[in-house]
């Protein structure tokens, strides 16, 4: 029953609810029930559901008891922060900023992450400062880093680590950055989504050690990676582990610019080139296939424009503004028109792209893994010398 409310609203339904999903294991237990996630919600949440997309109305702990602590142990996201703080008042804002992760991806990371005794872990994202409360209990306060951008999150959940009665080291910085001060680390992990792995990260991270952070594209999709150090500490190699819906690093958010930075001055179509295609533009859409496609055409985004009865066109943009492509999809239809324009064909390298999914099985995420190196990353598929084909 992981994303819904339990029949007991307290620490002991949410706990039985975890470990009978397997999240939850018999090592993290005692931490779960030693560091309560009621210490690490403010007063204010937004209950989401269980893949992150949506946020229900507000929950006040002061007016509703009964409905903050039912949202609390369940296993959902609490949304805390809007917009990077700048929202006001109790509707949803524009975009959440930050937020009590859910405990089935909260416990699911903590497993990729393998901690042993004695190790030392930094942790980018301090949101409320719940999961470093875990680790902190875990493995000592002294062995614990947290980083957090936002000076009022940071202050949170410094002051909510303090009720709770520990003290890992709370830095605000630029998690890009790490904490060198206290590096080398054995284990680190992010509770931010990222486009790229920071170097400084690998710099910081001793031979040997895991990585563990949700790893997403600019084209969409996203999932959690657990990298190993090489024994030299030069470069980091593993498979991602399951789907997962973070909150972008905010040094790593992109721009969306509006489509007429792509015409120049000019009336649509401009000077796009047109021509048919088999494919239809749904079968790029779904979450995991966004992953791919972002893999394989880096650089690029794509909205959707609705219209009646399920018809749409799927745009595509370069991120900079130099290509764009239009795809027309109706019910019915075995070929559809395609708009293409700059030095990018858009819709080719994401038609070539999806189909060489396809023609691979359409393999899910168990089989696909990231390396990073000094020079870059890339994902492959089933193992690093098969890397997915780059169209940009």
């Amino acid at each position: 029953m992981t994303g819904e409310t339990h029949k007991e609203a307290g620490p002991q339904g949410l706990a039985s609810a975890l470990v009978a999903g397997g999240t939850l294991s018999s090592d993290w237990l005692p931490s779960f029930r030693a560091v309560p996630r009621e210490l690490f919600v403010p007063d204010r949440i937004w209950p989401g559901i269980a893949d992150g997309t949506e946020q229900t109305p507000v929950v006040y702990r002061s007016r509703n008891p009964e409905a903050w602590r039912r949202a609390v142990y369940s296993d959902i996201p609490l949304t805390t922060q809007w917009d990077d703080g700048d929202h006001a008042g109790d509707g949803l804002g524009t975009t959440p900023s930050s937020s009590n992760s859910m405990p089935t991806m909260v416990f699911s990371m903590l497993q990729d992450l393998d901690v042993r005794p004695g190790d030392r872990v930094l942790e980018v994202g301090a949101g409320t400062g719940w999961n470093a409360g875990l680790l902190a209990h875990r493995l000592g306060s002294a062995n614990v880093v947290t980083v957090e951008y936002d000076p009022d999150v940071a202050r949170g959940a410094r002051e909510n680590l303090d009720r709770a009665g520990l003290g890992p080291t709370v830095v605000e910085g630029d998690g890009r950055a790490g904490w060198a001060q206290g590096a080398p680390y054995d284990r680190v992990i992010a509770t931010c989504s990222l486009l790229e792995i920071p170097p400084t990260w690998l710099e910081q991270t001793a031979p040997g050690g895991i990585i563990v952070a949700p790893f997403g594209t600019e084209y969409g999709g996203e999932q959690i990676i657990r990298l190993a150090m090489n024994d030299d500490g030069t470069s980091a190699s593993g498979r991602f582990t399951r789907s997962s819906a973070f909150m972008r690093l905010r040094q790593q958010r992109t721009d969306r610019p509006p489509f007429e930075d792509y015409l120049h001055g000019q009336e649509w179509p401009a000077d796009g080139v047109r021509s048919m295609t088999t494919l239809a533009p749904p079968d790029t859409g779904g979450w995991f296939e966004q992953f791919v496609i972002g893999s394989g055409v880096p650089g690029a985004f794509w909205r959707a424009e609705r219209y009646e009865n399920g018809a749409y066109t799927l745009w595509l943009y370069s991120r900079d503004t130099l290509s764009w492509a239009s795809v027309d999809y109706a019910r019915g239809r075995t070929e559809y028109e395609v708009y293409q324009s700059g030095p990018r064909k858009l819709w080719d390298e994401v038609a070539t792209t999806y189909r060489w999914w396809a023609d691979q099985g359409r393999p899910g995420y168990e089989r696909f893994g990231l390396t990073v190196t000094p020079d870059g990353q890339y994902v492959w598929l089933d193992s690093p010398d098969n890397p997915i084909p780059q169209h940009a």
